[in-house]
């Protein structure tokens, strides 16, 4: 078995990382020290919103993309009600 893709990841606040693709983020921003605000973890609340280079996902049920530059840009997405 080959081993699995990775992806460059530059999180909020410049650190850089990697993740593998296909991999949740929640436990991607674990690795990279980051704690991903959360509510249902369902997909349903959208207190884990996060930006992917420019789009939005939701962290809790949303995997690690591939990405033609081989780089994702993760800006947390700021929402007043949470």
């Amino acid at each position: 078995m080959g081993s699995k893709a990775t992806i460059e990841v530059i999180w909020p606040g410049g650190a850089t990382g990697s993740a593998e693709v296909g991999q949740d983020w929640l436990p991607a921003a674990a690795a990279a020290g980051l704690a991903i605000p959360t509510g249902c973890l369902t997909g349903s609340c959208g207190a884990c919103e996060i930006e992917v280079n420019g789009r939005v996902v939701r962290a809790c049920i949303a995997t690690v993309p591939r990405a033609r530059s081989g780089r994702l840009q993760v800006e947390l997405a700021s929402d007043p009600h949470w």
